[in-house]
């Protein structure tokens, strides 16, 4: 497999693209791959959606909206459309002319990267290749996957058919890291500026060009690898600075310092500070995971990344210390964590989404069950719990009355939704941790049976 620089290829798929005549297949039709899906049908291209989950596509066909902080017009929208449809028939993928590939790269038991939904993929993806497509992956990973494994991968899976094509001139491929940040109102998909970044110039030029269809600002980097990098910095950014703010609150709150009124403090210097919160452990499909990405890869090439694990160490660490305030609020009333009955409130990784993806809520409940409490929950936006890779809490989300609230020894504020009734929450609770802050306008009244973590 070797790299050329143009062909007849590039100019026909290029001129498709600039006609909208190119069809674009997305790989996995969830949180990234939907609302990308959506943008680039808005921007005039015909859309063909995959998933191996039978419900996303049957759920668009009836109009129904499965990520709630989308709204429905986008689904109905994609519905009615002549120029869009939803399939879990990957024989199909030789249909389209440019695919993207928006699939889940979790971590393993050991903490090492994930990437066989990635390997899996490309083996639909060469079963079906053909002259002249274009494959880009969105999926976050080390830096080298697309080039190193995920194309070998499709040609290998091309087979006899495929020894003769050149990954530049027959196939093209590139890197497009997804910047999806669910419940977020400021942006979405089709404003998020968006890096590209393909494996020989003409892939890149021919990804930024599908992009321009649906996002308004394309950024041209000058390889896969270059844009691999730069989105696990962008979250590895975020973890350390969450670690610095987590490891502050286990400092300054034995010394009777309230590290939230500090960030905020801090945050009054108009220039040179960035306001980062702590929590009770991170959540979300990229924060807790894509700086192991790095780490990972580095000791391929024989490097240390000290400050990527200390901050990896330090935030995964914060269930185990909000567990351990509830111990000691518990304690200070009288009363043993085993046997208690505690109430987790929101079981969404942030507030006002149903995104369950990696939430620390899930292991605070698990960690209460261990110690021998009685551990429930609840969320407005997630009625109930299901198998997970890590954790199957088999739960419903209970109906937060005054009395439900008062039949729990403890409540532990996790998720911060602004549906959840604080008042109520603070006149009919006996005891509250608060591990986002949401309990500030009673602070006072609450004295010593609100405790933060």
């Amino acid at each position: 497999m070797t790299v050329a620089t143009s062909s007849d290829a590039y100019k026909t798929l290029k001129t498709k693209i600039e006609t909208n005549q190119a069809r674009v297949g997305v790989i996995g039709l969830g949180y990234v791959g939907l609302p990308l899906a959506h943008a680039l049908h808005q921007g005039g291209l015909p859309v063909m959606g995959f998933d191996v989950d039978e419900e996303k596509p049957k759920a668009i066909r009836e109009g129904r909206n499965y990520l709630k902080h989308l709204g429905s017009d986008m689904v109905t929208t994609l519905r009615d459309s002549k120029r869009f449809e939803a399939t879990t028939d990957f024989a199909r993928l030789g249909e389209c002319d440019v695919i993207l590939v928006c699939v889940p790269t979790p971590l393993g038991r050991h903490q090492e990267p994930d990437i066989s939904y990635i390997l899996q993929t490309a083996d639909a993806i060469g079963k079906t290749l053909r002259k002249g497509q274009l494959i880009v992956l969105e999926s976050t990973t080390y830096p080298g996957t697309t080039r190193e494994d995920m194309m070998p991968a499709v040609f290998k899976a091309a087979g006899a058919r495929a020894k003769d094509w050149v990954l530049g001139e027959d196939i093209f491929a590139a890197f497009s890291p997804e910047r999806e940040d669910p419940g977020r109102k400021s942006h979405s998909t089709s404003t998020i500026p968006k890096l590209v970044g393909g494996v020989g110039k003409q892939a890149t030029e021919l990804a930024a060009a599908v992009y321009r269809k649906g996002i308004k600002e394309v950024i041209e980097v000058s390889s896969a690898e270059i844009a691999e990098s730069a989105k696990l910095l962008e979250n590895i950014f975020r973890a350390v600075n969450i670690a610095l703010v987590n490891e502050l609150k286990t400092t300054l709150t034995p010394m009777g310092i309230d590290v939230w009124e500090v960030i905020r403090a801090a945050g009054t210097k108009p220039f040179g500070f960035m306001s980062f919160f702590p929590g009770p452990g991170l959540g979300g499909h990229c924060i807790p995971i894509d700086p192991f990405y790095l780490t990972w890869k580095a000791k391929e090439f024989g490097c240390s990344t000290k400050f990527i694990e200390l901050a990896g160490e330090i935030n995964t660490s914060m269930p185990h210390y909000a567990i351990d305030r509830a111990a000691e609020l518990l304690n200070n009333h009288g009363k043993a964590m085993k046997g208690s009955k505690v109430l987790v409130l929101g079981l969404a990784y942030k507030a006002d989404i149903d995104d369950v993806r990696e939430s620390p809520s899930f292991e605070l409940i698990q960690l209460l069950e261990d110690r021998g409490a009685r551990a429930d929950y609840s969320d407005p936006l997630v009625p109930e719990t299901w198998a997970g890779r890590k954790h199957d809490l088999q739960k419903k989300s209970v109906a937060l009355t005054a009395a439900s609230l008062a039949s729990y020894d403890l409540v532990v504020v996790s998720t911060a939704h602004s549906a959840f009734d604080w008042n109520m929450i603070a006149k009919n609770s006996k005891l509250i941790l608060d591990t986002r802050d949401a309990m500030r306008a009673h602070h006072t009244a609450l004295g010593d049976r609100l405790m933060l973590a």
